[in-house]
C-alpha cells in the first residue's frame, strides 16, 4: 500500500507522454529490474487526468463545477479509488456489483469507509441483499438501481420491509434515443424511457413500505461512449457526430421533463448522468446534480477516436519478447487482453513501443501469444519489452495483481511504489 497524493497537477517537464519517444523509454528504464507483464500507473499522468476532468466538469464562464461519481469499475484499485476522491470536485462512487458496493462501504484497516456508493446495476445477489437490509451502516452508505416494480418484489422477498433498514433507491431512466430512422441508438438498460413512465414508477416506489427513492440516472452511452472521430472513417465519424447532435438535443429536453416530474413525488438527493466522453455535454444539463466518470482516469486507447480530448496515457502494461519465429517477426507472451464490447480490432491492445509494431491479422492478441510485424520487430531481441494499452481503462486491472507506480524524482522517472488492484486484494466481483 502506498498513500497517493493527486492533488498537484505535473509541470510541464513531467508531462512526457507528448513526446512518445521519451515517456515510453522512460517507462522501459524506471522498470528495467521488473520482470513483465507488468502493470504501470504513471503518476504524473494520473495527475493530469484526474485535473483536466474536472476542467471539463466545470461550468462556463467560471460557473461552479459539477462533481464527479467515479466509476469503480473503470479503475479497480482501491488506492486509486481513495486519492481521487480526496480531490475536491469528486464525490461518491458509481460501482458496478452490489458485493463490490458493500465492500468498499465497509472499509478495512487500509482503507476507510466510503460512504456514498451507488450501484450502477441492478442487482439480483440475495445474499448482498440480506447484508445491505440488516445493517443500518451499509443501508445509510449504499443505494441500488432499479427500473422496475420486479426490483422491489424481489428485495422483499429476500427481506420483509419489517424487518429490515430503509433501501435507498436510484431510477434509471434509459437515455438512448429512438432515432426516426434509425431506431434503438444507445444501450440496453432501463425500460424506462418516457416521461410519463418515470413517473408512474416514481409514484410506484413511493408508495412501497420499506424504499426510499433518492436518486435518478441515466447514461447516455452513444455520446459518452462512442469516439467521434474513427481513424480512416470520416463518413463514419460524420455520421456518428449527427446521430450525437440529435441525442443530446432529444435528452436534454426529456430528461429534463422526467426529473422534474419525479421531483415532484420524490425529494431526489442526486441525478446522476454521463461518463467520461460527455462530462462537458452532461454538465451543461441544468436537471443533472453530478456526472460520473472513471475511464478517463487511466486513459484507455478507446478515448484516441475523441475530438473534443485527449486524456494522457495513465495506465499502460509492458510485455516480453520470448520468440523470434523468422527475421521479420517477435512473439510477445501472452497478450489476449481483449476488451469487452463489440468483437473487433478496436477491442485489441495498441502496441505503443516500440513504433511500427503491428499484430499479425490471422493471430492477433492470443491468450499465450502475440506475434507483432512490421519494422521494429526485426530488431527486438529476446527479453526486450513492448509498451500496450488496454482499450478500455479497468478492466486492464483484472489482469494483475498491481500497478508499479510511476512519478518523476529530480528530473527521471522513478519506480516510487506499488497498489494493489481488486484481483491483488482478492476481489472478483464480475
Amino acid at each position: 500500500m502506498t498513500d497517493l497524493d493527486l492533488s498537484t497537477p505535473p509541470a510541464a517537464a513531467e508531462r512526457t507522454w507528448r513526446t512518445p519517444d521519451v515517456f515510453w523509454p522512460s517507462l522501459s528504464a524506471a522498470t528495467a529490474r521488473l520482470d513483465p507483464p507488468l502493470g504501470v500507473l504513471h503518476l504524473p499522468a494520473l495527475r493530469h487526468n484526474a485535473a483536466d476532468m474536472l476542467r471539463r466538469a466545470a461550468g462556463p464562464s467560471g460557473a461552479p463545477g459539477k462533481p464527479i461519481r467515479v466509476a469503480s469499475k473503470s479503475v479497480r484499485v482501491r488506492s486509486v479509488l481513495d486519492a481521487v476522491l480526496a480531490l475536491p470536485g469528486y464525490a461518491g462512487v458509481l460501482a458496478y456489483t452490489l458485493p463490490e458496493a458493500l465492500w468498499l462501504a465497509e472499509g478495512d484497516a487500509e482503507h476507510p469507509p466510503i460512504e456514498d456508493v451507488v450501484v450502477g446495476y441492478p442487482t439480483a445477489d440475495r445474499s448482498a441483499i440480506a447484508r445491505l437490509a440488516r445493517s443500518p451502516e451499509l443501508a445509510a452508505r449504499v443505494t441500488l438501481m432499479v427500473d422496475s416494480l420486479a426490483h422491489l418484489d424481489l428485495i422483499d422477498a429476500v427481506v420483509p420491509p419489517g424487518e429490515r433498514e430503509t433501501v435507498r433507491v436510484c431510477l434509471e431512466l434509459d437515455s438512448s434515443w429512438l432515432a426516426p430512422v434509425l431506431g434503438h441508438v444507445g444501450v440496453y438498460r432501463s425500460p424506462i424511457h418516457s416521461v410519463a413512465a418515470a413517473r408512474e414508477l416514481a409514484q410506484a416506489i413511493a408508495k412501497r413500505p420499506g424504499f426510499a427513492l433518492v436518486g435518478m440516472m441515466g447514461y447516455e452511452a452513444q455520446i459518452a461512449g462512442q469516439g467521434d472521430n474513427p481513424p480512416g472513417k470520416p463518413a463514419w465519424g460524420a455520421t456518428l457526430r449527427w446521430m450525437q447532435k440529435n441525442s443530446r438535443d432529444e435528452l436534454l429536453s426529456r430528461r429534463g421533463e422526467a426529473v422534474a416530474a419525479v421531483r415532484r413525488v420524490a425529494d431526489l438527493e442526486f441525478v446522476n448522468g454521463g461518463g467520461t466522453g460527455s462530462l462537458e455535454f452532461t454538465a451543461s444539463d441544468p436537471s443533472v446534480t453530478e456526472i460520473a466518470a472513471g475511464s478517463g482516469l487511466f486513459g484507455g486507447h478507446l478515448f484516441d477516436t475523441y475530438r473534443a480530448f485527449h486524456p494522457a496515457p495513465a495506465a499502460s502494461f509492458a510485455l516480453s519478447v520470448v520468440r523470434r519465429p523468422n527475421p521479420e517477426t517477435a512473439t510477445l507472451l501472452g497478450g489476449g487482453w481483449i476488451a469487452s464490447g463489440p468483437p473487433g480490432p478496436d477491442r485489441m491492445p495498441s502496441l505503443e513501443w516500440p513504433t511500427g509494431l503491428s499484430m499479425v491479422a490471422r493471430e492477433m492478441a492470443g491468450e499465450v501469444q502475440t506475434p507483432v510485424t512490421g519494422a521494429a520487430a526485426s530488431v527486438l531481441r529476446i527479453g526486450d519489452r513492448v509498451w500496450l494499452r488496454h482499450t478500455k481503462s479497468g478492466e486492464l486491472s483484472e489482469h494483475l495483481d498491481g500497478f508499479h507506480l510511476v512519478d518523476a524524482v529530480d528530473g527521471r522517472a522513478r519506480v516510487v511504489g506499488e497498489v494493489a488492484t481488486y484481483r491483488g486484494d482478492g476481489r472478483v466481483f464480475l
